[in-house]
């Protein structure tokens, strides 16, 4: 056990403090050994694969001899399993994946050496065989398997290799045995298949023949004896295929042909055969190479038969008589040692870099050798010339290029003739070329060999030159050049063919110069087989202890697949071994794997504790328990490790239960008590991220269980024990036994962070009641607070700490009152602070009890919030009070107030200075707390505002400090206060006093006195200039509890502060201002002078500055900011002992800065313009920073921590355990990551605040192109960062909570800015398009977790659409005007994002119908929706596919119902405000309608189908009764009915029967809706001009529809128009409801039934004249226009040439000064006078013809060329054609 925590804690000491690269340079040799054991610990290695990962990789830069031992012995740790795993899968049943099982054996033949299970080897051969023998079996699978058989027959073990080769004979005997022989043959000798293969029949002949031992070669005899001879128990299709593999092998094999041996007689019977033996036999040409190759063996006898056999074949030669030699008996006993040659010719060549011959010469000397007319002697000499030429390579192109070799061939076949002779000088030098040429050209070689022709007449040449030894030589070379040729292309024995070609070399097997008598001289090849494998560990490294016990682990722990099943096999009875005993596990293996596998540790452990017949016993198990979660936090596994994982499965609550049940009753006791809290507490700690429910109910049942209850009884001494503390030792262990159960409520605690399991967290809160209640009696029994010996008082104020972070903690006693429990600790909390800090200086002299100081302040800023809480009055302030001065004045007068709190504020420890500031800024939240904190500082010069602005622009002190003196201001700002001095006002805010002028200011004028004095604006310049943006290089944790002795988790006060944080800046001031410590910002000065000089006396400053004493660092010296810092960041140079500026304190100075804004805005607006502090501030946010940090956090943790936390623990120079330092390194990073990311969004939120309140109090501070183009930029880019992937809860939120006010702060550009903002957030949505739509889908979406982002995120949407709307009717007149990107384009126009809209259309819809009609996000949804509808096609097909149009039909018809029925029942009165829900309702839904069917005819259908018409009318009568609703109702008709004929003739249907209106009393409706809305215009009151708007629209539209006219016609609806009048007097413009009435006759005026219809109104005609002579701003041609249409149908001509009124105002429009009259005209008459003789006459009136000549005349001197357009075209066309009608007779 000591050895597996030892090996893992060097490990990580390793990985944290060395760089792998660096460890050959560092680490002694020792270490390399030692890593070297642990690299080979097997158990180590299962357990905690990360370590060994660890340990392998600084093993690998240590020693490159002992990696290398590792390396191969894991190999063959891979082979074992790989073996095991093959053993078991081949013997299941059913289907096998056998490629799966070929790989594994392949791996297998690895750790034959050390296993040696030959079981392996039979069952992988029976394998090869099944493959092989199925016709339909993959060709990759037989060739992987024939790999694997290949490595087996040429393994380095002889043992394999004999075992290989006997099973072989086996399963050949078996298929091919004599006791077959009425067995089917074909079922039988498919299973030898996998050993016919050219490859497996080399092996066997070229190795396994030779091999020396007689085990191998003579079962390679036999195997071969037994295929050569097993043709007839063979099937035909087996046999050729044999025949078919051996050819390629035939040249190795015939090297063992003997006359006399059994297997070299098969063989030569192969070459016996005749060429009538037909189908199973050799080809001829290969039959023939075997008889000539015969030639070549060792043995006389068998070159003897070769030259009968081959007799044979001369004789049987087609024309034979015709070639010499004649073949006889004499002749061939000669030549039985033709090619035994005593000076065998060197077959090299040479391959020179550069040409010595010009290719010109060696072309003439090639002339010369073939050329008929040249001498012999020459063309011979020619010809050695020619072979020395090819001793060069480069040459051969050029003489193969005039085929040379077919010129060769053919003067051998000429010396064969009968006159040969002639010819014979040519012939050695034509045998030199041509075997130089085959020499280096395999093609050509491979050609030629397949040529018999070729070899019987080199054959022929050699018997001719028998006497010539040359000649001879010449021809064996030859004859081993084609004869060979199969064997000496290494490529196609290779296990993996290679594509490349081969080389042009040639050489031959060890084994042919081995069996053959060669001629030539040749490279060899295949020493050794080009199969064998190269075993991984060698003898010498098996005989290694580590190793071969790494092995035997591996073999046992592979062939029991798993540590678990081999410990179930150690433990019981013993069985049969199916392997050596070599391979058997020894006892200290076993141990070895009982102890390292935590499964089974904890087994044995917890089985211990229940046998334990001693204290001593139940100890050391309770003991290697701890071990193991230590082992679990040195791999970094923490709650998810096997100790974790295990615990949780395991029964140990009982186990242990025993001993927490009853008090101890002796000194052993307690210590066994210490040893099982401890390791309680461990384990809690272990799952705090992750706690088990079971395990907290456990524990919390335990805590809370009845009299006698030891844990929490034990904190408190009775009397007889404090009388029993005489004995240091017992007093020793009573105080760890303290020490150890604080240390396990404080973890509890923190544990319930995450918990959310109901009982668990009800038993929790009880607990916590209970604890505090204990703890206060732990504090009012401590050792009296003027000693200085207080470590059980620092221990109990440390829990307090602990308990009070947490909100609700006193409200869960059944017998005591939450504020009583508050009052009481307060009591006693001030009590130790007034007689240990107050009375005694503070500890400006000592640091002596530092951590009470600490904890006691802590506590009393938790108790603050607790109070307010729980307080039911604000009266509890003078609680807080304390009487100034010392008891020692008993005569003095006692004043109360809060002046203890101002000295903490100086303290020389930040820590407590930022607590206390902490606590002033909780109690200032309430005016009395103000009020307290300002009367307590009225004797400090400058008071309590004058103290806190010197705090926050002291340059010397740390941020967080700074930042909670900003959050006091903060406060006193929100008390309204006086400009002038009030006698009855309780708060007058500072005061200044002037003492040379005796002038004293109050309230805002001191303020800004105050603020100009300290230079505050330009100081707050400064500060935002200096801001730090980078990620700290500092350590996040307090340093309080790493001193202490129960300190060893570093979760301790740092955690309890940020729960506090959290919530209630969150819920005060609606900001996250969770920060971690910024005390180790302190950076280096250099040097230089500050540009303001610190604030001196003359300054408001505080008494003594105790700054002097600053300790920037709790662990040690004051770190300096080494980190580079980012773009736009700078640190001061010149400042002296200037802390770095942080974010967070940025963010509370916004805080600050809206405040000023809101008290001052005015002055604050100009004190920001002149500082430029909105542009620095807006500098600061920057969104690629944050993004790059949130990808950082994404990113997995190294195993290795960074340099700079490595560093930050150097110089802290503290030691603690080494579970402290482990969770330091592991959490460290991940912290400091996210802190920095929540510090960021922190700033974001506060400044977007900020930047509202500078839009609402004036604009331009914001609105400049230089600031709003990059700061929108940056919003757009936080809101659009992916988050994903980031895991952390809180850090979520925090993205939630900004994103939120982002959005907003959007919102208010728009609202307040939109012609400055609107094109820059246009631009930078579309740059972002993608992500913006998946933003907006994600924060609509939350809209149950958090329904204010939802909620800003829609308002944003529906304001922008809005604002784009309103700026494209704007700027929709000005042409050729370049606009940007449109959010309504983006959303229809793209194609990529298409599913991503539509899920923005889905969540929208959902936020809207799944709110009820109450809440306020259903609201604002629908607005967000009206808006999208309106300008998004697509999100109205989305609509119409989703059936929002059916949803708001049936919520009209529910509320109509509703609505009906509420007004049949008594009490009207009471129900008017459910009513006016109803009335909202129904306005949202035809809202929705509206903008769903703008300009959408599939939705106009979907509503026509939905029956909109029947539904409007049957709710016409509450219509009737609200302008607003009945406004919206017709603008949803005017949309509906635009450009849709069938919805305007379904207004003309009766809907009466569908949907009876039952109160008679509200007018029943019409017969349909039609006459409804003509009721509504002829009784329409003339105030109400929107309404009546509306319907002369509605009425406009309808006009256009032939079935509307038809109803108005019929309703004489048009008779109102008659009854019109005109103005009076002066006034020469038409009322807003005549230009109505002319825009609804226009529009009827455009059908002739339409014209018809205001023809048959009596005096329409005279009265449209006498208005044609008004004028109107937005239509003065309107009665022209109606005019116009009417004389365009031939049957209105008459009528209208019979108003001479008519005529005469059209004549009269020629001479307008108004162009539109004229065209208007002009076009009227050329209608009337076309097609209509009787207008011809009327109109050749002088008068009118003149007007017409003079408008004509005018026109074109007036529209020249440049000036024609089409309306000036046409008006020149019409008075042309008009000109030519009346001229004409």
């Amino acid at each position: 056990m000591a050895f597996v925590s030892v090996s893992l804690f060097a490990v990580r000491v390793l990985q944290m403090l060395l760089p792998v690269e660096k460890a050959g340079q560092l680490l002694p040799e020792p270490m390399s050994a030692a890593l070297f054991l642990v690299s080979l610990d097997m158990p180590i290695s299962l357990e905690y694969p990360n370590i060994h990962e660890a340990v392998v990789a600084y093993l690998e830069q240590l020693n490159s001899e002992n990696y290398s031992i590792y390396k191969r012995t894991a190999e063959a740790v891979y082979s074992i399993e790989c073996t095991c795993n093959f053993l078991s899968d081949v013997g299941k049943e059913g289907e096998r994946n056998l490629l799966e099982l070929v790989e594994l054996a392949d791996q297998a033949l690895g750790s034959f050496s050390y296993h040696q299970h030959f079981p392996l080897i039979k069952e992988i051969i029976c394998l090869c065989s099944k493959i092989w023998k199925s016709a339909q079996a993959s060709p990759l699978l037989q060739g992987e398997s024939q790999k694997v058989f290949l490595r087996m027959l040429s393994h380095p073990l002889l043992q394999v290799k004999v075992e290989t080769y006997n099973c072989c004979l086996e399963i050949i005997k078996e298929c091919l045995g004599v006791h077959n022989v009425t067995k089917p043959v074909s079922s039988l000798c498919n299973g030898i298949h996998f050993l016919l293969h050219p490859k497996v029949l080399y092996e066997i002949s070229a190795f396994g023949i030779q091999e020396p031992k007689n085990e191998v070669n003579a079962a390679a005899r036999a195997i071969l004896l037994y295929l050569l001879q097993g043709r007839l128990m063979m099937t035909a299709v087996t046999w050729n295929k044999f025949i078919e593999s051996l050819c390629p092998v035939i040249p190795v094999l015939q090297g063992y042909a003997d006359t006399e041996d059994p297997l070299g007689n098969s063989i030569l019977l192969l070459s016996k055969g005749s060429p009538e033996a037909g189908e199973g036999a050799l080809p001829c040409t290969t039959r023939l190479k075997s008889l000539l190759r015969l030639l070549l063996v060792r043995k006389p006898s068998v070159r003897s038969l070769a030259l009968k056999l081959l007799a044979c074949h001369l004789t049987r030669e087609e024309g034979a008589d015709t070639k010499r030699p004649s073949i006889d008996a004499r002749v061939l006993s000669r030549v039985t040692n033709l090619f035994i040659v005593k000076k065998p010719i060197e077959l090299k060549l040479d391959d020179r870099r550069e040409l010595v011959i010009k290719l010109e010469t060696v072309e003439k000397v090639y002339e010369i050798f073939t050329s008929d007319d040249i001498d012999l002697v020459l063309r011979k000499s020619a010809a050695e010339q020619l072979a020395v030429i090819m001793q060069d390579i480069k040459m051969h192109a050029v003489v193969k290029k005039l085929h040379l070799v077919d010129k060769i061939i053919e003067y051998l076949n000429e010396c064969v003739g009968q006159d040969g002779e002639v010819i014979e000088c040519l012939i050695q030098p034509c045998l030199t070329l041509l075997r130089k040429v085959l020499c280096a050209d395999p093609v050509m070689r491979m050609a030629l060999s397949q040529q018999s022709s070729l070899l019987i007449l080199l054959f022929r040449v050699s018997l001719i030159f028998r006497e010539n030894c040359a000649v001879v030589t010449e021809v064996g070379a030859l004859f081993c050049l084609l004869l060979f040729d199969e064997v000496s292309r290494m490529d196609m024995w290779s296990i993996n063919p290679s594509t490349k070609p081969s080389p042009s070399v040639f050489s031959l097997p060890v084994s042919v110069f081995r069996r053959y008598h060669l001629p030539v001289r040749v490279v060899g090849h295949h020493a050794v087989s080009p199969y064998s494998m190269v075993v991984p560990l060698s003898a010498d490294c098996l005989a290694l202890k580590p190793v071969s016990d790494m092995l035997r682990i591996a073999w046992n722990l592979s062939w029991y697949h798993g540590s678990d099943n081999l410990l179930k096999q150690t433990n019981s009875e013993p069985k049969i071994q199916e392997f050596s005993d070599a391979l058997k596990l020894s006892t200290e293996d076993t141990l070895a794997l009982k102890v390292t596998h935590t499964a089974s540790g904890l087994k044995d452990c917890l089985h211990s504790i229940v046998e334990a017949a001693v204290h001593r016993e139940v100890r050391a198990a309770v003991t290697r328990m701890s071990f193991y979660l230590l082992n679990d936090r040195l791999s970094l596994k923490s709650g998810a490790g096997p100790c974790g994982i295990t615990l949780k499965s395991l029964s140990w609550h009982t186990a242990l239960n025993r001993f927490l049940q009853v008090l101890p009753a002796s000194t052993e006791d307690e210590k066994l008590l210490i040893d099982i809290i401890h390791f309680l507490n461990k384990l809690l700690k272990e799952q705090r991220k992750n706690s088990s429910v079971e395990l907290l109910n456990w524990l919390l049942e335990l805590l809370l269980r009845h009299s006698p209850n030891p844990l929490l009884d034990l904190l408190v001494l009775t009397e007889s024990q404090a009388q029993e503390e005489t004995d240091d030792i017992r007093t020793a262990v009573r105080q760890q036994l303290q020490k150890e159960l604080i240390a396990l409520f404080n973890t509890l605690l923190l544990s319930f962070i995450a918990v959310t399991d109901r009982k668990c967290l009800e038993l929790f809160y009880v607990f916590q009641t209970q604890l505090a209640l204990k703890l206060l009696q732990c504090l009012r029994v401590t050792d009296a607070p003027h000693f200085y010996g207080l470590p059980s008082l620092e221990r109990t104020l440390r829990g307090m700490a602990h308990l009070t972070a947490s909100p609700g903690w006193s409200s869960h006693s059944p017998l005591t009152k939450p504020f009583e429990i508050c009052v009481k600790y307060l009591s006693g909390l001030l009590e130790v602070i007034t007689s240990f800090y107050v009375e005694r200086g503070g500890n400006a002299m000592s640091f002596m009890g530092k951590g009470v100081t600490k904890s006691t302040i802590l506590c009393l800023l938790h108790l603050s919030h607790e109070m307010m809480a729980q307080a039911q009055n604000l009266e509890w302030m003078s609680l807080w009070f304390l009487p100034l001065g010392s008891h020692s004045e008993e005569h003095s007068p006692t004043q109360q107030g809060l002046a203890w709190l101002i000295p903490l504020w100086v303290d020389r420890d930040p820590e407590v200075r930022f607590t206390s500031l902490g606590l002033g800024s909780a109690l200032t939240t309430l005016e009395t707390g103000c009020m307290a904190l300002a009367n307590s500082c009225q004797n400090i010069s400058g008071g309590l505002w004058g103290t806190v602005v010197n705090i926050l622009l002291d340059q010397s002190e740390c941020s967080m400090v700074r930042r909670e003196a900003a959050f006091i201001l903060q406060n006193l700002l929100v008390i309204p206060m006086p400009s002038v001095i009030l006698k009855d006002y309780t708060w007058q805010g500072p005061c200044v006093h002037d003492e040379d002028s005796g002038l004293s200011l109050t309230g805002k004028p001191a303020l800004q006195a105050l603020l100009y004095h300290c230079h505050f604006y330009e100081h707050l310049n400064q500060m935002v200039k200096h801001c730090y943006l980078g990620r700290y290089t500092f350590d996040l944790n307090f340093s309080a509890l790493d001193r202490t002795s129960e300190g060893s988790d570093l979760n301790g006060l740092d955690d309890s502060l940020k729960f506090w944080r959290a919530p209630s800046r969150m819920s005060n001031q609606d900001q996250d201002s969770s920060s971690l410590s910024t005390l180790e910002t302190m950076v280096a000065p250099s040097s230089g002078s500050a540009e303001f000089p610190p604030l001196g006396p003359s300054a408001v400053s505080l008494p003594e500055a105790s700054h002097d004493q600053f300790v920037a660092q709790v662990m040690g010296q004051p770190e300096t900011v080494s980190a580079q810092l980012p773009r736009g960041t700078s640190l001061p140079a010149a400042l002296p002992r200037q802390c770095v500026v942080t974010p967070p304190l940025l963010s509370a100075v916004c805080g600050l800065l809206d405040g000023l804004l809101a008290i001052a805005p005015g002055d604050g607006a100009r004190a920001f313009q002149q500082a430029r502090l909105i542009e620095l501030l807006c500098r600061i946010a920057d969104a690629t920073l944050l993004e790059s940090c949130v990808q950082e956090l994404k990113a997995p943790l190294p195993l290795s921590p960074p340099t700079e936390h490595t560093q930050a623990q150097k110089s802290s120079g503290t030691s603690s355990l080494p579970d402290c330092v482990l969770d330091a390194s592991v959490r460290c990073e991940q912290s400091k990551h996210t802190a920095h990311v929540s510090f960021l969004l922190e700033y974001l939120s506060s400044l977007s605040r900020l930047l509202q309140s500078c839009l609402l109090v004036d604009p331009d501070l914001v609105i400049q192109d230089e600031l709003l183009k990059p700061l929108i930029t940056n919003i757009i880019g936080v809101l659009t960062i992916c988050t994903k992937d980031v895991l952390d809860v809180e850090l979520i939120s925090a993205f939630y909570h900004t994103w939120t006010h982002l959005f907003n702060l959007l919102a208010t550009f728009l609202r307040k800015a939109a012609v400055a903002s609107l094109p820059s957030i246009t631009v930078g949505l579309a740059k972002h398009w993608t992500a913006v739509i998946d933003m907006w889908c994600t924060c609509v979406g939350l809209s149950t977790t958090c329904p204010t982002l939802s909620t800003a995120g829609l308002q944003f949407l529906s304001v922008l659409l809005t604002e784009e709307a309103k700026r494209h009717l704007r700027d929709k007149d000005k042409a050729n005007e370049c606009q940007g990107p449109s959010v309504a384009s983006l959303l229809d126009k793209t194609q990529e994002n298409q599913k991503s809209l539509e899920r923005l259309n889905e969540v929208i819809l959902q936020c809207y119908e799944g709110k009820s009609s109450k809440d306020v996000l259903k609201r604002v949804a629908a607005n967000a929706l009206m808006s999208l509808l309106a300008v998004s096609r697509r999100a109205q097909k989305h609509a119409l596919k989703a059936g929002l149009i059916d949803t708001c039909m049936e919520q009209m018809k529910h509320i109509n119902a509703q609505l009906n029925l509420d007004s049949l029942r008594p009490g009207k009165a009471a129900l008017k405000k459910q009513e006016d829900g109803f009335i909202k309702e129904l306005s949202i839904s035809m809202q929705l309608l509206r903008n769903c069917l703008y300009q959408n005819e599939e939705c106009k259908e979907a509503a026509l189908e939905a029956h909109l018409v029947p539904v409007l009318h049957s709710l016409w009568p509450w219509l009737l009764m609200d302008d607003s609703l009945m406004q919206i109702a017709l603008q949803l008709l005017c949309v509906y009915t635009a450009n849709f004929p069938n919805g305007c003739s379904s207004l003309c249907w009766s809907s009466y029967g569908l949907h009876p209106v039952q109160p008679a009393y509200r007018g029943a409706p019409g017969a349909s809706l039609m006459g409804c809305i003509l009721k509504l215009a002829s009784q329409m009151p003339l105030e109400n001009t929107a309404v009546q708007q509306m319907v002369f629209m509605f009425l406009s539209n309808l006009a256009l529809s032939h079935d509307c006219k038809g109803v108005i016609q019929k309703s004489n609806f048009l008779q109102n128009f008659l009854s019109l009048t005109l103005p009076k007097g002066g006034n020469k413009h038409l009322s807003n409801l005549t230009i109505l009435w002319l825009k609804l006759l226009l529009n009827i005026s455009f059908g002739e039934d339409g014209q018809q219809m205001i023809l048959r109104l009596d005096g329409c005609l005279d009265l449209l004249t006498e208005m044609s002579k008004y004028k109107h701003k937005s239509s003065p041609s309107i009665p022209l226009l109606i005019f116009h249409n009417i004389c365009f149908s031939p049957a209105n001509k008459p009528k209208i040439l019979a108003n001479e009124k008519v005529i005469s105002v059209l004549a009269a429009c020629l001479e307008s000064e108004n162009q539109n009259a004229q065209r208007i005209g002009a076009a009227a008459l050329w209608a009337l006078i076309h097609n209509y003789q009787k207008a011809k006459t009327t109109l050749k009136n002088p008068s009118i013809k003149r007007r017409v000549d003079e408008a004509y005349s005018l026109a074109k001197k007036t529209f020249s060329n440049s000036e024609e357009t089409p309306l000036n075209a046409y008006y020149l066309k019409c008075l042309e054609n008009l000109v030519q009608l009346l001229n004409s007779s």
